[in-house]
């Protein structure tokens, strides 16, 4: 086994089992959350400690054009340096061969982290939290459609068909017997997390048509983010094999609820190892208001990273399970801020807004910059919401543009995530706002072609 494997997860240990590795895929998140990075043997990888790519990966939009987001320099695409994250080593159990993935991290050549990578902009965020003496945890659950293959993007996206024969059925949430009807797929999905060391804490069923939701144990905020990222891939090579897709778009299919990525936080002392949303007698401090008041009052900012897209702002519909507001309650889904059922210990708040659509370091990054805020400012939240949220004022962004105005002047907010990931981040969105501009869609030709 090679000297870098030495250092590597038991997972990806136990899955070669003495078989030789083949290749070694070396890869990074961009901004939208897709691996980019380079294939190499492993015998080549292994005498290798870093390799170079040019930092306008972090520039590129969605359909692959380029935000000018290079600074003053002009865009003239310096290569990064990567280095490996050992921890992250991971098989790649879809392949044909022996193929090992391992995360990589961004630095200038001045050894610097490059501020605009996500993982490293998490890794701020984090670093905050512990520069005080808290530990962030979290516990990201993952909802996503399974869906028919879809090859003509001029035509719907339909529900999957499973093994009656039949097209998925909408509004049979938590029903076993729509799980079942997705059990190939669900089947390697286990088979593939297991491959790879990572523990799913339930797989249920939605309310939309082939709508599932995954939930992840808690942890650690950078190592859960790294299993989303790796989750999303895997769920769609297991989609591949079984002739249909899995999509992470927030609302696939007109008419049906969106998927989520909503994300419970807890808080705990790096001294004691308590929840420091409890105190001695297991009570709420101080600290779980103000965790509170940081997510209601700079979510109007962070929205631009839990819904980066277009389509995103297609997720909040009133009555349509997702929020529209910015109340907080207890055991209560139709506010935007859920406090969940759960003892002393496990006392937890969850962030509902942001849709599965985000990349997870930044969605997660972003979530917790909120609740660090407010208990840096001692925010105080507004009174407990009881009874329908949906009844309540509309409060988030209505569109992609508008929540990156709210972005642009969240000064406080900014600072947390870093000034330069913020203008890069905002020239790249902007930059896919112009180019879904230039598309005219079906409804327009339907209405306006003839009516104006």
């Amino acid at each position: 086994m090679s000297d870098w494997l030495e250092s590597a997860p038991e997972a990806a240990r136990a899955y070669l089992d003495g078989r030789r590795v083949d290749e070694v895929e070396c890869i990074i998140p961009d901004l939208s959350g897709i691996a980019r990075g380079k294939a190499m043997t492993a015998s080549k990888f292994a005498t290798q400690a870093q390799f170079y790519l040019p930092n306008s990966i972090f520039f590129q939009t969605i359909t692959g054009g380029w935000g000018e987001a290079a600074g003053e320099e002009g865009f003239t695409e310096p290569d990064m340096i990567l280095k490996p994250d050992f921890d992250t080593t991971s098989a790649a159990p879809w392949t044909g061969d022996w193929t090992m993935q391992v995360i990589h991290d961004a630095f200038g050549k001045d050894g610097a982290p490059v501020p605009y990578a996500p993982r490293n902009v998490l890794r701020r965020v984090v670093k905050l939290y512990n520069d005080r003496g808290w530990r962030p945890i979290v516990a990201p659950e993952m909802e996503f459609y399974l869906v028919a293959r879809n090859t003509n993007p001029a035509h719907e996206i339909e529900a999957m068909t499973g093994r009656t024969g039949r097209p998925a059925a909408a509004r049979q949430a938590y029903s076993i017997s729509a799980v079942d009807e997705f059990g190939p797929v669900i089947d390697d999905i286990y088979d593939f997390a297991e491959a790879q060391g990572f523990e799913i804490d339930g797989i249920t069923q939605e309310g939309g048509a082939g709508q599932l939701e995954i939930n992840l144990r808690h942890g650690d905020p950078i190592t859960l983010a790294d299993e989303i990222f790796y989750f999303k891939r895997m769920i769609r090579e297991a989609a591949f094999r079984h002739e249909c897709f899995a999509t992470f778009m927030a609302k696939p299919i007109e008419g049906e609820p969106g998927s989520a990525m909503h994300i419970h936080h807890s808080v705990v002392s790096a001294e004691t190892g308590r929840n420091i949303f409890s105190d001695a007698d297991g009570e709420e401090t101080a600290e779980f208001a103000y965790f509170i008041g940081g997510l209601q009052r700079y979510f109007p900012a962070a929205t631009a990273l839990f819904a980066p897209y277009v389509n995103s702002y297609r997720r909040y519909v009133k009555d349509n399970a997702a929020p529209i507001n910015l109340e907080w309650g207890r055991d209560n889904r139709t506010t935007a801020i859920r406090v969940p059922v759960s003892g002393p210990e496990s006392r937890r708040v969850e962030n509902r807004l942001a849709g599965m659509d985000c990349n997870p370091y930044l969605g997660i990054a972003a979530s917790l910059a909120c609740g660090y805020l407010g208990m840096v400012e001692q925010i105080t939240p507004k009174d407990e919401f009881t009874g329908d949220a949906y009844d309540a004022d509309e409060a988030l962004p209505r569109g992609l543009y508008a929540a990156l105005d709210e972005l642009e002047v969240a000064s406080t907010f900014r600072e947390v995530l870093g000034e330069e990931f913020c203008r890069v981040y905002e020239i790249v969105k902007k930059a896919e706002y112009e180019e879904f501009l230039q598309v005219i869609s079906p409804w327009e030709r339907e209405h306006l072609l003839l009516n104006v």
